[in-house]
């Protein structure tokens, strides 16, 4: 299955922060970065660029292809997207 496709199967769940088990904070946005750092600790920065109401997360596609689909669940429900356009992860701000 596509990434973006994986992203998309557990999108009913986008934004349900209360449904994430082990919370890293008490904040979605934090707990994404959190993971993602846990993730990918090799990374300086965690945003890599801005559009509008966008922001782009750092880890590049190679790296995002190798996320569980319990990491992925976990970070929809913090509010984290797919754009298969960039093939990037995106989140609103």
């Amino acid at each position: 299955m596509e990434l973006h496709d994986r992203f998309e199967a557990v999108n009913e769940e986008y934004g349900k922060f209360c449904n994430v088990e082990n919370k890293l904070s008490s904040r979605q946005d934090l707990h994404a970065f959190i993971l993602l750092n846990n993730i990918f600790p090799d990374h300086r920065d965690m945003v890599c660029a801005a559009s509008h109401d966008v922001i782009y997360l750092e880890p590049d596609s190679d790296q995002i292809e190798k996320l569980t689909d319990e990491q992925i669940l976990d970070l929809v429900r913090c509010g984290v997207m797919h754009d298969e356009e960039n093939d990037s992860l995106t989140m609103f701000v």
